[in-house]
């Protein structure tokens, strides 16, 4: 089909739901062929189908993103079924948010190594022309009191994020990374505070300036334009999407 990527391969991490869901389906929308990788073999399928609704290429693998084995084979596999590969957009997260030995490896382990572990895995496919994006969060821009490790992480990933696109500059690649603020959407964590905990939830609803959480698509938008060539003089760069949640707080 026509569209921005037609004749694009990309390759989306976590992508069973959520952020990383629509980040996939913008993608086959616009005419990329897409993989895809998640743990639960489901939703995983279920946004295959979808992928494949578009009529390009759809590829679906689970995979433990906290594994640097699974990895190291998801990514060759997915690479093969596309036929090549030019974006990567590594999305994940353990959401370990207890400032203890557990929240710190598993925000270490899945939030930071696997974007590590992503890049390194996708680098030998990617050319000239290719792009990552890395998803972050606007945790990494200020202190925080409930989820330090990730809050933590996430703004290592900024950080690299810079660091990777200085390195891969001469090979012709481009890196940046996409910051949102809180997303809410169908069995992801804010849904569940709207009624598990609706003071902390109406209190980050009322923080945010348009008087409401964000939308997976809408960060989906700001990726794809990264990835696109309309951003091809755009590297190194965090893009904050949060409809004024940071300056509103």
């Amino acid at each position: 089909m026509a569209g921005t990527f037609a004749g694009k391969r990309a390759i989306v991490m976590g992508a069973s739901r959520g952020i990383g869901r629509a980040i996939a389906l913008g993608f086959a929308a616009q005419g990329a062929s897409v993989s895809i990788c998640a743990r639960g073999p489901g939703p995983l399928e279920a946004t295959r189908r979808e992928i494949e609704a578009f009529g390009g290429t759809a590829h679906a693998q689970c995979v433990d993103l906290a594994k640097e084995q699974e990895i190291a084979g998801y990514v060759p596999a997915a690479v093969k079924a596309l036929g090549g590969l030019d974006i990567l957009v590594n999305n994940a997260s353990a959401f370990g948010y207890r400032d203890d030995e557990e929240g710190w490896a598993a925000s270490f382990g899945v939030d930071m190594m696997a974007v590590v572990r992503g890049s390194h895995a996708a680098l030998p496919h990617l050319g000239r022309g290719g792009s990552i994006v890395n998803i972050a969060s606007i945790s990494g821009l200020r202190a925080t009191a409930r989820s330090a490790p990730y809050a933590a992480i996430k703004a290592a990933v900024m950080q690299y994020t810079a660091s990777q696109a200085k390195m891969l500059a001469p090979e012709g690649i481009r890196v940046n990374c996409v910051a949102p603020g809180s997303i809410e959407f169908p069995g992801g964590s804010w849904e569940n505070r709207r009624t598990s905990d609706p003071v902390y939830y109406e209190s980050i609803r009322a923080g945010i300036p348009f008087g409401r959480l964000g939308r997976p698509e809408e960060v989906a938008e700001v990726v794809m334009f990264l990835a696109s060539d309309k951003a091809n003089w755009v590297t190194a760069q965090t893009i904050v999407v949060d409809g004024g949640q940071l300056v509103g707080s």
